[in-house]
């Protein structure tokens, strides 16, 4: 196999995970916007600071496992947590 096609197959692979990963994260969000409503119903906060620790330790162990740098993994967590958390905060509205 060429390099050309060796890189092409590598990134054809990347492009199957792009997408993989759209897809998990459209349904994470489809699932927390449930959440969110019946936080809002329910008149509970928002945010759950302690969940929020337990996770980012959770993916920060699997992160590890995985040979993923944890840093990186929390800093992709506490991004969606917080686009999360204002989705919550705007089905309070």
């Amino acid at each position: 196999m060429t390099p050309e096609e060796k890189l092409a197959q590598h990134r054809g692979s990347i492009d199957n995970l792009d997408a993989a990963l759209i897809h998990i994260l459209a349904e994470r969000f489809r699932i927390t916007k449930a959440v969110g409503e019946l936080k809002a119903s329910h008149e509970l906060p928002p945010s759950d600071p302690e969940r929020e620790k337990k996770q980012v330790a959770r993916l920060r162990s699997l992160s590890r496992e995985s040979n993923l740098d944890p840093d990186f993994a929390e800093k992709l967590l506490n991004f969606i947590i917080a686009e999360v958390i204002q989705h919550h905060k705007q089905a309070r509205k």
